[in-house]
């Protein structure tokens, strides 16, 4: 038997399969980031490790078996957070999450060009190389070790043994994708020693067992075998089965995730999509992420919406376009059509005639936009997409995936495991424990079905219209995405 756990930015979810990599048990526990400030998302790493026992305690017990049982435990969970701990592994500060923006100041004079060329990734703030330079620069009395991310920060608890893998790594800043290991020129220019970041290894290896202090946090006996893990963005799809080429997937979590694999380490020179380590060996195209779900929730939020049945029925009394009322996926910042991390959320068309249901789907409508220019940027890149592999929470609507097959015109696949996220992580385990000789054989063994959607050409048109209008809106606003006051 095996666990498989997710750090998400709203829950830890716990998986556990059997042996044949069948799911027979499920459990979570929900937390929230913390918002000091516009522009600063943070999250206590406490959350995470408090969570941990009692998740997997009512796993066991659904699948009805004991902790003993347990032969090895993997991660993922979010990428680009940022802790810095010290020589005991201890954090010393909040996470600066994913959405954290605040680390525009630590950018300035980096070369772009050169971190798309050696990393494939897009300049940004978001990254772990900007928010450890933030971090040093305002933690100076704090005797910082190492910065982690929050799947590598976990795996140092459970085990004592400061490891990341290759993906996770791929997304720091300070990772060259073609030598695969930390690069000395952009560490030197972020201010960091090798020495202050985990070892990388592939994310289905052994980091090491469960210590003492990883026993009292799981619940699981010392000796239990842990994998290295890797970020969400990698191990939801890994747990959908997306091994090779083909298709594209759209992690509809908290944040949206579009990409797709390609067996070389293509680079966007547009700088919409970046290109990531995929465990196994591939690389993942990616575009990493706008607040999609977290939009659904705020929208329900705002408009005292109780559950995802009645926002879907508030949606579907408004046709494709929403009557002209378009919504920009910025909440945190945009991320497509580009990168634009001052970018804000926006409505516009209002008109008295708009309700509810036009704000819903105007929502539901603009963050499938967003996907949509990352699939067309896919297809200009030559990454084969020819259709959609819709994951997480919010495949739940079939309203939205409706939606999305419709805007690209493509068949889209609902795995019947739509929360893949915590099976991918056991799946690295299984190969961790050795309940599998490699990740090819995990994933060859998940028998889980799906649903097919095929997409309606009679609303292609309509789509076609309120995408431009959307693109058009982007334009339009640009002048005032400013950046936000600096700390």
């Amino acid at each position: 038997m095996i666990v498989g756990a997710d750090i998400g930015t709203q829950s830890l979810k716990v998986a556990v399969l059997d042996d044949r990599l069948r799911t027979v048990g499920r459990a979570s526990r929900c937390y929230q980031p913390s918002y000091p400030q516009p522009g600063w998302v943070e999250q206590a790493p406490s959350l995470w490790t408090d969570a941990l026992g009692p998740a997997i305690a009512e796993a066991l017990q659904a699948a009805g078996v004991k902790p003993s049982d347990i032969r090895a435990i993997g991660f993922c969970g979010q990428l680009d957070g940022c802790i810095a701990v010290d020589a005991e592994g201890n954090a010393l500060a909040p996470c600066l999450i994913w959405m954290d923006r605040r680390a525009t100041l630590e950018i300035e004079g980096v070369p772009a060009e050169r971190v798309r060329a050696e990393c494939g990734l897009v300049l940004d703030p978001g990254h772990l190389g900007a928010k450890a330079r933030w971090l040093q620069r305002h933690l100076p009395q704090k005797p910082i070790a190492r910065f982690h991310q929050p799947v590598s920060y976990v795996v140092e608890q459970l085990t004592g043994v400061p490891v990341i893998d290759h993906a996770l790594a791929s997304t720091s800043m300070l990772y060259s994708l073609d030598r695969r290991r930390y690069d000395p020129d952009l560490l030197a220019t972020f201010g960091l020693s090798e020495t202050q970041l985990p070892t990388v290894a592939a994310a289905e290896s052994r980091a090491g067992t469960l210590n003492r202090r990883g026993a009292a946090l799981t619940g699981l006996p010392e000796g239990v075998a842990v994998a290295v893990g890797t970020g969400d963005d990698f191990g939801t799809p890994l747990g959908a089965g997306l091994s090779k080429p083909g298709r594209v997937a759209v992690v509809l979590g908290t944040g949206e995730v579009v990409g797709g694999l390609h067996t070389a380490p293509l680079r966007d020179d547009s700088g919409l999509l970046e290109t990531h380590a995929y465990p196994g060996g591939a690389f993942f195209i990616e575009n990493p992420g706008w607040l999609s779900g977290g939009s659904i929730a705020w929208i329900s939020r705002l408009l005292n919406i109780p559950d995802l049945a009645a926002l879907n029925a508030l949606a579907a009394e408004v046709p494709a376009g929403a009557d002209g009322l378009s919504f920009l996926p910025a909440l945190t910042g945009a991320m497509a059509p580009e990168w634009q991390p001052a970018a804000r959320g926006c409505f516009y068309g209002m008109t008295p005639a708009h309700g509810r249901g036009h704000m819903v789907r105007a929502v539901l409508e603009g963050c499938a936009f967003a996907m949509r220019d990352v699939v067309d940027r896919l297809d200009q890149m030559g990454v084969d997409a020819r259709s959609l592999l819709l994951i997480g929470g919010g495949a739940h609507s079939r309203l939205w995936a409706q939606m999305r097959a419709d805007i690209v015109q493509r068949p889209a696949e609902l795995p019947n495991c739509i929360d893949c996220a915590p099976i991918g992580a056991a799946l690295l385990a299984a190969v961790a424990g050795g309940i599998a000789r490699d990740l090819a054989e995990a994933v060859g063994a998940l028998t889980d079905g799906h649903i097919d959607i095929e997409p309606d050409p009679s609303q292609a048109d309509a789509y076609d219209a309120a995408h431009d209008r959307y693109r058009q809106l982007f334009g339009a606003l640009r002048p005032l995405f400013t950046e936000q006051p600096r700390n």
